[in-house]
């Protein structure tokens, strides 16, 4: 009987490791998921931010200034402007 009993508390011993090793590594597990959430939720108010940016850079203002200012180009005179229909016709 000392026996049976000695090995059946070496056996609840054996589970009571396993119970806390798992919820040990369930809890490291969990956590990394929160930082990994909060490192979503980093990225995409980052990219909220960047797409924002974008439009301010690709304005037609924006870009009609550089090109006059930075590639000294200008709107070409009336007379000089050729408009093609679908038809292939030149005006």
């Amino acid at each position: 009987m000392l026996r049976f009993n000695i090995v059946l508390l070496l056996a609840l011993m054996l589970c009571a490791l396993g119970l806390v090793s798992s919820q040990h590594r369930a809890r490291k597990l969990f956590q990394a998921l929160e930082h990994e959430q909060e490192r979503a939720r980093q990225l995409d108010v980052e990219y909220g931010q960047l797409q924002l940016e974008l439009s301010t850079w690709a304005t037609s203002p924006r870009i009609e200034k550089i090109a006059r200012e930075k590639l000294k180009m200008r709107t070409p005179e009336a007379a000089k402007v050729l408009s093609a229909t679908a038809g292939g016709a030149v005006r």
